[in-house]
């Protein structure tokens, strides 16, 4: 009998432990909340994304306003066409400017919003024209690298400063 009841007491703690380990899967994909929110989609064409992925978020101000629903290339011109869904609630001048940035130094990217001026707002379907491309950390460093390379292999080559003679 004792037997029993240690197997039902172990038994409910996997069970409370798996629903808690999967409502916390739940709540950090916001599988839940996407879900319940209206959007209306918008493309932007980017010719980098850098790390970018599909749910990350898009910001404005700082605050979450949408996801990336697609990633994709265009075969014509070679640009990445990024699909945002952008909450009903927040509506931005046709003229905006998107931008992918990134949380801190190395940390993930997003897609950030800069509201136009336009009377006009973005609808379904719009094309946001004004973009940013991603800064790639490499090629900051490979073209500080270089220009620090050419800048002592110029200091080394101009002749040194006459001293009066005495």
């Amino acid at each position: 009998m004792n037997r029993r009841i240690y197997d039902f007491w172990v038994g409910l703690f996997v069970t409370v432990g798996m629903l808690s380990l999967t409502f916390l899967v739940l709540r950090v994909s916001n599988a839940s909340e996407a879900a319940a929110k209206a959007t209306y989609r918008v493309t932007a064409a980017f010719d980098n994304i850098g790390g970018l992925k599909v749910r990350a978020p898009v910001k404005s101000a700082g605050v979450v306003v949408g996801r990336v629903s697609g990633i994709r290339l265009d075969p014509k011109s070679y640009r990445a066409i990024v699909s945002i869904d952008i909450e009903q609630g927040f509506q931005f001048s046709k003229d905006s400017s998107a931008d992918i940035l990134t949380s801190g130094i190395l940390g993930d990217q997003y897609v950030g919003l800069e509201p136009g001026g336009d009377e006009a707002n973005l609808k379904d379907g719009d094309k946001i024209t004004l973009t940013s491309s991603a800064i790639v950390l490499e090629k900051l460093i490979s073209q500080f690298m270089f220009s620090k390379a050419a800048d002592n292999k110029d200091s080394a080559a101009a002749p040194a400063a006459a001293t009066p003679a005495k």
